[in-house]
């Protein structure tokens, strides 16, 4: 096998993403199959994706579209072949897979392509009679003994399909990156009239064919298809995948639980079909999935993608007319050390991997903010019920785990306010005389609406760990994380965000090794 290629250019990137998807889907002359199936519609119309890399191999996904003219496939399983290149040129075959795409997955198509050189880069494409999909760009991780120098990912989040246009994906598919880690929102269940910028296809997704077609609708997005194509993904879920606020096995609407995880084992097969992802839901549980996990970037780095939704204790002093999160005042059960918000034994797995990593940095991606956020009123301190304030005793307790193992360079990723935030965090949020003990970074949303600048003034103002807060602007944080700095830069747009926007740097902020809290950049 040739050996690892030299570094993309930019100009190299935007032509590989124009590439991805803008290409021809039927070529002639491409290698034959047995019966090989007949395409009135491009059957790779949703693009390719690649994920959840490994030193020694990665998943490949697509998703065949069947339209009305090729009606006659959607009972049947379709032959698909899947081939991995050492080149962009496509000249260097390095291995291939004959598939069969099932109707029962949504004739989706997931590789697990193993036992391939680490840290480096391959070409992928799918075949299925004469179509031929874009070609993807993907890479696996570096050796776990690989004493390596840089990580560069794009954090993003919060991606609503009629509140803006994807500029950011297309700007990431433009970078020389390692990896995308998107940390939840991939698509919105509802809608909002007062800030519709393009339109959903259909209504609420309830069913398993509703929620493909709503992944399937955002998946049509050519910058969104272009940002898989480009780089390999790691993702973890917030709560628009399935309903708005959803805790466990609660809506807001207080549905009985029995008919809610119908309802969540279809949303999660649905994302499951849709993603470059090695596991789907349990066959005996279809509504549990794991999307927990810990990927290692050689030495570097260990990065854990969490699960805030799925284990979670239901919210705290709800209103009983209207579920799901809101804003409380004197809420004795949000002191309750029972409660969690990623359940006792994904916290007892993370506790485990953090004391046990001996990698630089710790970086823990998790769907929203932890740094405390609420509001000083005539009748005490706020709290948000549906983010980390309304589950302070579990976050005392995973700050506390890092404090007294005297972790360093532990940095929490997140998103789902719809804002920029760095800030530092303390095992007693606000009280100086509490040392820093950890990091924090959340990205805005790629182009969901956010808070208004008054809201997010008062955030700031009587939350002084926050060191930087913005949600006026659209976007993604890119990361670039090297021994002995972490360094992020918030790469915005204005809302709502059209179609040929540009993105440029709102802020830079700093980790330094060993220095726990953020710091301005240069």
């Amino acid at each position: 096998m040739s050996q690892p290629n030299a570094p993309w250019s930019r100009r190299d990137l935007n032509r590989m993403a124009l590439a991805a998807a803008l290409a021809p889907w039927w070529t002639p002359g491409v290698q034959a199959q047995s019966a090989p199936p007949r395409w009135q519609v491009n059957p790779f119309a949703w693009g390719v994706a690649s994920g959840q890399p490994q030193p020694g191999g990665v998943v490949l996904w697509t998703r065949l579209r069947l339209d009305d003219a090729d009606a006659a496939k959607r009972a049947q399983a379709t032959e698909v072949v899947c081939e991995l290149f050492a080149d962009e040129a496509l000249r260097q075959p390095v291995r291939q897979w004959r598939l069969s795409a099932e109707a029962s997955r949504g004739h989706s198509v997931h590789v697990l392509a193993d036992n391939l050189q680490p840290g480096r880069h391959y070409w992928y494409r799918f075949v299925s009679g004469h179509a031929v999909s874009p070609v993807g760009r993907t890479r696996t991780s570096p050796a776990l003994t690989e004493p390596v120098r840089r990580l560069r990912l794009a954090l993003a989040s919060c991606q609503h399909y009629e509140q803006g246009h994807y500029a950011a994906h297309r700007h990431i598919a433009a970078q020389d990156l390692d990896l995308v880690l998107f940390v939840g929102d991939y698509i919105y269940e509802s809608s909002n009239k007062q800030h519709k910028i393009r339109a959903h296809e259909s209504g609420m997704p309830y069913s398993l064919n509703e929620y493909r077609a709503r992944h399937a609708h955002y998946k049509s997005d050519p910058d969104l298809q272009a940002s898989h194509a480009a780089h390999p993904w790691l993702m973890t879920w917030d709560d628009h995948e399935v309903v708005n606020d959803y805790a466990n096995d609660l809506d807001r609407n207080f549905t009985d639980p029995g008919v809610f995880l119908q309802r969540r084992a279809a949303a999660y097969q649905a994302y499951f079909e849709h993603m470059p992802l090695r596991l789907g839901p349990d066959p005996q549980q279809p509504s549990q999935m794991r999307i927990h996990d810990r990927m290692a970037w050689g030495t570097l780095a260990d990065v854990w993608t969490l699960d805030c939704r799925q284990h979670r204790d239901h919210h705290a002093c709800p209103d009983l007319m209207r579920g799901g999160g809101r804003v409380v005042m004197g809420c004795d059960a949000l002191n309750d050390p029972a409660r969690s918000m990623l359940g006792l034994p994904q916290e007892q797995w993370l506790t485990a991997g953090l004391t046990q990593s001996q990698r630089r940095w710790k970086l823990l991606a998790q769907s929203t903010l932890m740094a405390t956020s609420g509001f000083q009123t005539p009748l005490g301190r706020s709290a948000f019920t549906d983010g980390w304030d309304g589950y302070p005793q579990a976050r005392t307790r995973l700050l506390q785990t890092i404090a007294d193992a005297r972790l360093s360079d532990v940095v929490m990723l997140g998103g789902d306010v719809h804002a920029n935030v760095a800030a530092q965090l303390r095992v007693q949020p606000g009280d100086e005389r509490s040392p820093v003990v950890a990091s924090e970074l959340v990205t805005t949303s790629v182009s969901t609406r956010g808070m208004s600048s008054k809201v997010m003034a008062q955030i700031q103002r009587d939350n002084p760990d926050i060191r930087h807060a913005r949600s006026d602007e659209r976007g993604y944080t890119l990361i670039d994380v090297r021994p002995d700095r972490l360094e992020a830069q918030f790469m915005t747009t204005a809302h709502p965000v059209m179609p040929q926007a540009e993105l440029g740097v709102q802020a830079r902020w700093t980790v330094r090794q060993g220095v726990a809290g953020v710091v301005p950049g240069s």
